[in-house]
């Protein structure tokens, strides 16, 4: 009997170095870092910007894919039923994982189902038209639109994302209609936009701020004037209490270790606090953001309860 014990209390050891061992090795394999949207968007651009530091960082190869679609979701989705061993991630964005599942139903996926890992960017929301446009100011829009319901035709990327949830929102407030054409992603929308297939563009402002001299920006869904372009008015500024942004980070698929997802939160936070990442983020129109799982988590889980009776209220 005493034999086996000792037996035991080997075995156990062994298998408790063991995993050890394999917590310390990760990670030994590629990551495949998904973005959930079409290439040349923001997210894209931020993966693009991350992946020789995080490889530097973790000492492995980042690939990045693309699988786009529903505004995110059939990636979100994918993410959800992958294998939970530390190699695949997605990048997510707030609202929009928050919002698939609120007006949807069926997206695929719940916002509860996606780990996150870290959040690093934020991105003010904006409304713009092309510089040529019979719309000189917000209220411009918004009469034309009260004379002519339907007749303003604006552009976002997806439904049931931050720029739909904005167009819904200022209907509401302005009392108006109009017609929303939602995109696989920001860069497709902003291209549609600027070959005169829509009228207006919510627009992210790293868009809005790097086609300044080919739109108006006609107002920014800020507390504050957005930095880069400190004479657009916010819509606050003009009556309107609508403020929108999209807040991006990276999550992980449900049952992830917690020692691995660490390791890629440290490598995320170390990259969102770099001084030079940071300028570069700013001077692409972006705003630098750092918050590590646990405060990622949270910040989740108080967009659900702040957007679900948002959603309740427009959901047909």
């Amino acid at each position: 009997m005493k034999k086996l014990i000792v037996m035991a209390l080997a075995f156990s050891l062994v298998l408790g170095l063991g995993l050890i061992a394999h917590a310390e090795d990760y990670p030994s394999e590629p990551i495949t870092y998904t973005i959930p949207f079409n290439p040349g968007g923001q997210s894209d651009l931020e993966a693009r910007r991350q992946q020789p530091m995080l490889e530097d960082i973790l000492g492995t190869s980042v690939i990045i894919q693309y699988k786009p679609g529903g505004g995110g979701s059939v990636g979100w989705a994918e993410l959800t039923r992958a294998k939970p061993d530390g190699y695949t991630i997605a990048g997510i964005n707030v609202p929009h994982i928050v919002l698939q599942p609120l007006a949807r139903g069926n997206a695929g996926f719940e916002t509860s189902q996606i780990k996150p890992i870290a959040f690093f960017q934020t991105t003010p929301i904006g409304l713009a038209v092309l510089k040529d446009s019979q719309f000189k100011t917000l209220d411009d829009l918004i009469q034309y639109a009260k004379a002519n319901p339907g007749a303003v035709v604006t552009g976002g990327s997806g439904t049931w994302s931050g720029h739909h949830i904005a167009n819904l929102q200022l209907q509401e407030k302005a009392g108006i209609e109009t017609t929303y054409v939602p995109y696989k992603g920001a860069a497709p929308a902003v291209a549609a936009f600027l070959g005169g297939h829509v009228q207006a563009l919510w627009g992210n402002s790293n868009d809005l701020y790097q086609h300044a001299d080919k739109l108006r920006v006609l107002a920014f869904g800020t507390k504050e004037p957005f930095a880069p372009m400190p004479d657009v008015p916010t819509f606050e500024s003009l009556g309107y209490n609508l403020y929108a942004s999209i807040d991006r980070g990276a999550g992980a698929p449900p049952g992830t270790p917690d020692e691995k997802i660490k390791v890629l939160q440290d490598a995320f936070l170390k990259i969102a606090n770099d001084p030079k990442v940071q300028e570069q983020m700013l001077r692409d129109g972006f705003v630098p953001m750092a918050l590590d799982a646990q405060q990622a988590a949270e910040y989740i889980q108080q967009k659900v309860e702040d957007w679900k009776p948002v959603v309740e209220k427009f959901k047909k």
